[in-house]
């Protein structure tokens, strides 16, 4: 990864190693796969805040659903892989936010695929749409990084 691919800081960076079951015939990562990799690495994000992302939607009643993903695939992850994803906010509005997930294979760096996920928090009793919670937003402007590319604008 050239120094102009790396993801910049504030970052919040996450490893998760590719298991067996993970990949398909083609002994790679099956595709939807990423999107699972996306959010394990959301839910760490959110271990930044107490009672993390359990706390959210256990005892807060916060959740953060997807409205739209987009995922660009570089290269294949294998079995044994371990894929480091650089985690940040791309934009953040007043009910949703986009994050950017940056794959990498953590053994030569090289780039893997680039996920942009808009989530819309939402009261998990009601399901209807909040404003995010001030310890939420002051979490994602820690890592927001605005020039990062966004799905689309939202609200």
């Amino acid at each position: 990864m050239s120094a102009a691919d790396a993801p910049r800081s504030p970052a919040f960076v996450f490893e998760r190693q590719v298991r067996f079951e993970e990949v398909d015939a083609a002994r790679i990562v099956f595709f939807a796969r990423f999107l699972g990799y996306a959010h394990d690495a959301m839910v760490e994000f959110f271990g930044q805040l107490p009672g993390g992302y359990v706390g959210l939607i256990n005892d807060r009643a916060i959740g953060l659903p997807a409205v739209h993903v987009e995922c660009d695939f570089v290269a294949p992850l294998r079995f044994g892989d371990v894929a480091r994803i650089h985690v940040t906010a791309a934009r953040i509005g007043r009910s949703s936010c986009t994050f950017r997930y940056a794959m990498s294979r953590k053994r030569d760096g090289a780039r893997v695929a680039e996920i942009s996920h808009v989530c819309v928090t939402s009261d998990l009793t009601t399901m209807t749409s909040v404003p995010i919670p001030p310890d939420i937003r002051t979490l994602l402007e820690r890592h927001l990084v605005p020039d990062a590319p966004s799905a689309q604008p939202h609200p």
